[in-house]
């Protein structure tokens, strides 16, 4: 065999072993906007837990949770506090942000945090163009469930406005959405009036040092109820089929 035709072969046969090499997955970040039932918790709020939290331990290595949802939160005042433009200027291409706003924005009782309707809307496309603008990717979630109960035993929908303007604006700009206040429904209606507290920041008197009087809060999450609202959220993700999806931690 002469040199040039086995320097050739030599030449084929480390392509062919290069092509079967695995080359890691690029780091990305996942980034998480929205309000309290997201949000890290300081130990002074424990058992209160948002969802972002569990959320974090979902992926594998080559994600980093970057959660920046803050309490009392809505679309108005995140821009205006300016927590969404250190978001928006830290993007990388193939970074995903999640957006899940409205328990806030539709208090109008609250006027610091009320967004109307039409201006809800707006913030959220504005979310949208400014994570596309950095070839990221926007996610949108429905406003979470709180847990209401008719007499009748029947979960009750709080979020009907807003609900339906995040799927709104999901469908005007092709964003993904993932309908979470429809999912946890399903989970609070799943385990009953009764049962379902034990999701939520639901204490008695002297159950715990943080709330020595006890605490009745349908909105905010247990550690348990964190773990299965993130459940939901990490499900979707692969009902979407997004490329997010390929990342999740394989269990054994």
């Amino acid at each position: 065999m002469n040199q040039k035709l086995l320097k050739t072969l030599q030449a084929l046969a480390l392509l062919c072993c290069l092509s079967f090499v695995i080359l890691p997955a690029r780091k990305i970040k996942i980034y998480l906007i929205g309000d309290s039932t997201i949000a890290n918790k300081e130990i002074k709020a424990y058992p209160e837990t948002g969802w972002g939290m569990p959320f974090v331990y979902f992926f594998d290595s080559s994600v980093t949770v970057d959660n920046r949802a803050k309490n009392g939160r809505s679309t108005r005042t995140f821009l205006s506090e300016n927590r969404w433009a250190p978001v928006a200027d830290s993007l990388n291409e193939g970074d995903y942000v999640f957006i899940q706003f409205g328990h806030n924005d539709e208090s109008k009782e609250k006027t610091d945090r009320y967004t109307a309707p039409e201006d809800y809307k707006a913030n959220l496309i504005r979310f949208i163009t400014e994570t596309r603008e950095k070839k990221a990717i926007p996610v949108l979630i429905t406003p979470v469930g709180r847990r209401y109960f008719d007499s009748a035993g029947n979960i009750k929908e709080t979020h009907i406005i807003y609900s339906a303007l995040v799927k709104e604006v999901g469908l005007c700009t092709n964003t993904p959405v993932i309908d979470l206040d429809a999912k946890s429904r399903i989970l609070y209606q799943g385990l009953g009036k009764d049962n379902s507290k034990l999701l939520f920041n639901w204490l008695e008197p002297g159950e715990h040092p943080n709330f020595p009087l006890g605490k009745q809060d349908n909105t905010h999450f247990s550690e348990l109820g964190a773990r299965k609202i993130a459940e939901l959220v990490l499900s979707s993700i692969k009902e979407l089929h997004l490329d997010l999806e390929n990342r999740i931690v394989k269990r054994p």
